[in-house]
C-alpha cells in the first residue's frame, strides 16, 4: 500500500483529497497536516509516507521551504506540489526545489490520480504546462539590441540621440543637415516604432531599453 500525507492548510482542501485518495486502489491517507512543521513532527516519529501531497502558500513553514527540507533530508520521498497558481515562478521555484510534479487544486479527480500513479512509476509528473515553462526558464528568449527592437534605422537611432540632448529640434536639424521638416519626420516614425507620444517618452524609452547612455 502506498501510503500518502497531505500538507495543506484549508482543511476542506484536504479533507477533499484525502477522500479522494482513500477511494484509489493501493493508495492510503496516512495523515493530514496544516504545515511543513507538523509534517516534520510526523516525520521525526518515524511516520514517512512514500508521496507528499504539498501546499505552497501556508502559515508557519510553506511549500518552498518544506520542499527544500525534504529534499535535503529525506529525497526519496516523492513530492507533488498543489497550487490554486499557475505562475512561472511558483512552478520554477518549487521545481528546484525537488518537486516531481506540479498540480493545479482545480484539476479533476483523474488528473489526480494520473499525477500520483506517474510519480509512482515514472519519477515525476510534468503536464504540458508545466514543461512549457520550465523550458522557457532554461532558454531565456534572445533579449534583441533596442535598434533590433524597434526596427529603427540610422538616421532615426541619430535623431533619438539628439532627442535625448537639451538641443530644440530646429537645432537637431541644423546637427543632422536636414530641414525641420524631415525631422518632423524622423520624430513622428520614432514615436510611432517606439509606441511613445512625446519627447519625454522618446528619453524614458531611450534610457530603460539603453540606446542612450546616461
Amino acid at each position: 500500500m502506498i501510503q500518502v500525507a497531505i500538507v495543506d492548510d484549508h482543511q476542506l482542501v484536504a479533507k477533499a483529497l484525502s477522500s479522494l485518495i482513500q477511494k484509489l486502489e493501493n493508495y492510503d491517507v496516512m495523515y493530514e497536516v496544516s504545515n511543513g512543521k507538523e509534517l516534520i513532527r510526523y516525520f521525526k516519529l518515524k511516520m514517512i509516507p512514500d508521496i507528499v501531497l504539498l501546499d505552497i502558500n501556508m502559515p508557519e513553514m510553506d511549500g518552498y521551504e518544506t520542499s527544500l527540507w525534504l529534499k535535503n533530508n529525506y529525497p526519496e520521498v516523492r513530492v507533488l506540489a498543489l497550487s490554486m497558481h499557475d505562475r512561472e515562478e511558483s512552478i520554477i521555484g518549487m521545481l528546484r526545489n525537488g518537486v516531481r510534479g506540479y498540480l493545479l487544486k482545480g484539476c479533476r479527480p483523474a488528473e489526480l490520480k494520473e499525477a500520483i500513479d506517474s510519480i509512482m512509476n515514472k519519477g515525476f509528473y510534468y503536464t504540458e504546462y508545466v514543461t512549457d515553462r520550465l523550458i522557457k526558464s532554461l532558454t531565456p528568449e534572445k533579449i534583441l539590441n533596442p535598434v533590433e527592437r524597434f526596427g529603427l534605422n540610422g538616421r532615426e537611432t541619430q535623431f533619438i540621440e539628439f532627442a535625448c540632448s537639451e538641443l530644440t529640434y530646429n537645432e537637431i536639424a541644423d546637427k543632422m543637415c536636414v530641414s525641420p521638416r524631415t525631422v518632423d519626420g524622423y520624430r513622428e516614425q520614432v514615436f510611432q516604432k517606439m509606441n511613445v507620444k512625446s519627447r519625454v517618452g522618446i528619453v524614458i524609452e531611450a534610457i530603460k531599453t539603453g540606446l542612450v547612455k546616461v
